[in-house]
């Protein structure tokens, strides 16, 4: 059997490998998805950041996106005992969209995945990777087993790992690293939300904050079903016997606030267990490929980053990569890696002082900084490359600084 050529291979049909295939068909490149799965498809990262509808906005994807009536996100909800931290993306830093959605993926994904394969893109479902040898100018022969076993194999020009969790040529290539982040664990699920508070209450994403290590989040969906789901230390979750859907019934008794609402309901599928979340490469891009999405980073849920790196590094690295198609000379370390870099480095900075408790300072202080709270929350819709924000520019300081500062503050009003 001859080999199939063309001139980019995607590996995985998520956000990030759709963003980017919509991106190079629209500029006449010939363009192969490859997907694993069967869509639609579960898969978990279920809250959008506006910084990603810049993206979809961008390749031609936001009508067939909008028509799905998903649940509007508009801001988010951080609960601490009794105190509330609301942000809405109206009110932020950095000019933009000031709204999302809240998505179940499996319509998400699928949504995209048929309006790409509508304007004529070639997406095979239900495929594996197996291997990939790289020529030294960068070119590809990769070999493709379907759900039968048949094997074949793609000439390539280059190839874009857009796999998500399944990090396939982070683990052919060897390019895995541990994570710099806190190791955690996280248990979710999907539910019937039959006690769902009628208005603004039954619609909002919150993040329920039991203590400076374990969180429970709450992701409401248009059609009545609603993600769950906690984050904790491993230790917590060891210290807890039984099965997933025990553990989960036990963990539920930590939230004060939403206990009584998610008690006794039936699960749509069994709680999902993942330990050691958070995942790293020793590099994003080489001769020939470069990782996008999740098979690159990823930092930890709790400021819902995920789809949105996703959409920005297969929407940057289709760019650079079409201008290299065309004879354009790319440097790849600054304008794909560098670029990168600098807003995982911002999302990494929040996610380590959120679990050091500094951020969580910043949060629920009372009274407010209203300012601060702007900046900060530019960061949370995305916008995470606006050096005109303090909060940019100096992350890996400015949130220590700050909380310090507060720090001070209560220990003079106490003497």
């Amino acid at each position: 059997m001859q080999n199939e050529c063309v001139d980019v291979l995607i590996i995985g049909a998520g956000p990030s490998g759709i963003v980017a295939a919509a991106y190079l068909n629209n500029q006449g490149h010939n363009v192969k998805v490859i997907e694993k799965s069967k869509f639609p498809r579960f898969v978990i990262g279920e809250s959008l950041l506006p910084r990603c509808m810049d993206h979809f906005e961008e390749v031609g994807l936001l009508d067939c996106l909008k028509a799905e009536h998903f649940e509007v996100k508009s801001g988010a909800r951080f609960l601490s005992k009794d105190v509330v931290c609301n942000f809405d993306f109206s009110q932020k830093h950095t000019p933009g969209w000031d709204w999302t959605w809240q998505v179940p993926r499996a319509d998400f994904d699928n949504a995209l995945a048929t309006e790409l394969i509508n304007k004529g893109v070639d997406i095979i479902f239900e495929h594996e990777v197996t291997n990939v040898i790289f020529n030294p100018d960068g070119s590809s022969v990769t070999s493709v087993k379907n759900n039968i076993g048949d094997n074949f194999k793609i000439d390539a020009k280059f190839i874009i790992d857009s796999s998500g969790y399944g990090r396939v040529l982070p683990r052919l290539l060897g390019l895995d690293k541990p994570s710099s982040i806190p190791t955690h664990s996280s248990i979710f699920t999907h539910v019937k939300d039959v006690k769902r508070p009628e208005g603004k209450e039954g619609t909002l994403i919150t993040f329920d904050v039991i203590d400076k290590d374990t969180w429970f989040w709450v992701i409401p969906f248009s059609n009545g079903i609603t993600s769950i789901g906690f984050v904790g230390e491993n230790s917590l979750f060891d210290s807890y016997e039984g099965n997933t859907t025990e553990v989960l019934n036990k963990m539920l008794k930590l939230s004060n606030y939403y206990h009584d609402r998610f008690c006794d309901l039936n699960y749509e599928f069994v709680p999902v267990h993942i330990k050691n979340y958070s995942k790293a490469v020793t590099k994003l891009c080489g001769k020939g490929f470069a990782l996008t999405g999740n098979s690159a980073e990823f930092l930890d849920p709790v400021f819902s980053s995920g789809v949105t790196f996703a959409t920005e590094s297969g929407l940057k690295a289709a760019k650079l990569i079409s201008k290299e198609l065309q004879g354009v000379t790319v440097n790849w370390d600054t304008d794909y890696a560098g670029y990168i870099a600098e807003g995982v480095n911002v999302f990494a900075s929040y996610v380590k002082e959120w679990y050091t408790g500094n951020l969580q300072t910043l949060f629920f202080h009372r009274p407010e900084n209203l300012e601060v709270k702007k900046q900060i929350c530019a960061v949370l819709a995305g916008y995470v490359w606006d050096k005109t924000n303090p909060f940019v520019k100096k992350h890996n300081r400015i949130i220590a600084s700050m909380a310090h500062v507060i720090s001070m503050q209560k220990e003079k009003t106490t003497k």
